[in-house]
């Protein structure tokens, strides 16, 4: 089992792939555009100052019922790629092709958590240059696409934490997809969050640099240099012993399901030397790239078991 030091040295090894990245500890700003309440919540809709060079919009949903000054346990949402760009964080509040309903704003206000979902770079609000553009010109720059969204995603998590109504010892990362990745990224770099819950993007790089499968990922994907230091596995031993609940289909082409066997066996063996086996799972159910009603049901379950 990993101690405490090399998992902070691993930490710092990770996140310097990442590029030239503004400071972490650059101030936050924020601004309540408008809030409003729907069936069942209540929606913020804020413009975040993250990174010091593009404006963040976010939503934040809250159980329309909370108790004045309650600290409510907390979800940072990670919203999906799809060739969707116009959608980002909108994927929060209106659900996607591939997700069941409801919506994850309805479904996880229903259970009491609070929720943060940020327009990732190139998505929502923040679209116009191509993804293949903004990829090249980061890698000119010293820059990595991935790690401006993850750093970003790490920001909206200090937000999320400093708010008044988020109890900041209970939060879960979640996504699909390309959201699904996120979550684990940041849940490998940062403690704060207690849960990660990940859908349909867990891939063992190492399985499908010779597949089809890898063509199927797209750029922000990518960064440079990653397989010379990390697997998959690796990264995210670093979640170890929190909770992590990932799920996977047995037919999707973007996690082929020997890949998926041989994160789980690292995982399984890491969970068990730490002494909490029953805070790893993988389900893999008979299904493609796409959430199913027994996934959502087992999102919502864990959860509530670990949140």
């Amino acid at each position: 089992m990993m101690d405490e030091p090399r998992r902070r040295e691993r930490r710092e090894e990770l996140y310097a792939l990442l590029g030239d990245l503004p400071p972490r500890d650059r101030p936050i700003g924020a601004t309540l555009e408008s809030s409003e309440q729907r069936d069942g919540y209540v929606l913020e809709t804020l413009t975040l100052d993250l990174n010091g060079t593009e404006a963040v919009p976010a939503y934040v949903v809250k159980p329309a019922d909370a108790p004045a000054g309650a600290r409510l346990p907390a979800v940072l949402f990670c919203h999906s790629h799809g060739e969707r760009y116009e959608l980002g964080k909108d994927e929060l509040l209106e659900g996607n092709t591939y997700l069941v309903d409801p919506p994850y704003a309805e479904a996880l206000t229903a259970q009491g958590y609070a929720v943060l979902c940020i327009d990732a770079w190139l998505f929502g609000a923040r679209r116009g240059d191509s993804e293949s553009l903004v990829f090249k010109r980061t890698l000119w720059r010293g820059e990595c696409l991935w790690g401006l969204m993850v750093y970003d995603a790490l920001r909206a998590l200090d937000y999320l934490c400093g708010r008044d109504d988020v109890d900041p010892g209970r939060i879960a990362a979640l996504g699909m997809s390309m959201g699904s990745t996120m979550a684990w990224w940041l849940a490998a770099l940062d403690e704060r969050i207690t849960v990660c819950v990940d859908l349909c993007c867990l891939t063992d790089f190492e399985t499908i640099v010779d597949t089809p499968a890898l063509d199927g990922h797209s750029f922000y994907y990518f960064v440079p240099g990653l397989l010379q230091h990390f697997s998959t596995a690796d990264i995210n031993e670093l979640i170890v012993p929190r909770a992590h609940l990932a799920l996977a289909g047995s037919h999707d082409p973007l996690t082929p399901v020997e890949g998926l066997a041989r994160v789980d066996a690292r995982l399984r063996s890491a969970y068990e030397a730490a002494g909490v086996p029953d805070r790893w799972r993988l389900g893999v159910y008979d299904t493609a790239h796409q959430e199913t009603p027994a996934m959502r049901r087992d999102v919502l379950d864990f959860l509530a078991a670990h949140l």
